[in-house]
């Protein structure tokens, strides 16, 4: 992936693939979405993603290198539908959240997304995420399932 430079409010964002030496900073951003996780977790699921061609771990810099936000889209075949992207997270720091940071990131996971051959990118957001639902509307992003999610620990 090329890493292109995009001006966005006066500062240049970066957007690449992420590196295992970014796991400090992505960790702390997940805490940000409500996500903790510590430096070393973070590494160990880079690590596992960096090889697989059904995912993509982006990462936006700013100048100085700093990450200032991520993106995990992951493709999901089924039986019931055809291939399809899925977001799995994004996250841009509060100090640049209204940049236009996310709307990059998201761009570059649907253009991943169409070269990997999915008809589709699904997005998952929580129900009081209000915010997060206005951004991705905003984005021609269409509301089509409320839904439960259960778990179950194994």
């Amino acid at each position: 992936m090329i890493e292109p430079l995009h001006h966005l409010n006066g500062m240049e964002i970066a957007i690449r693939r992420a590196r295992v030496e970014d796991a400090e900073a992505i960790a702390r951003l997940s805490g940000q979405l409500g996500y903790p996780a510590t430096a070393e977790q973070i590494a160990e699921r880079v690590r596992d993603l960096m090889g697989r061609e059904d995912s993509a771990v982006l990462v936006a810099t700013e100048p100085g290198g700093e990450v200032v936000g991520w993106l995990h889209a992951a493709k999901l075949f089924t039986l019931t539908d055809e291939p399809s992207a899925h977001m799995v997270g994004l996250v841009v720091d509060d100090r640049f959240r209204g940049q236009r940071v996310g709307r990059r990131l998201l761009a570059e996971a649907e253009g991943w997304a169409r070269d990997e051959g999915c008809g589709k990118i699904v997005v998952r957001s929580r129900l009081g995420r209000e915010r997060a639902h206005a951004f991705y509307e905003n984005l021609g992003y269409e509301h089509f399932k409320t839904q439960r999610a259960f778990r179950r620990r194994l």
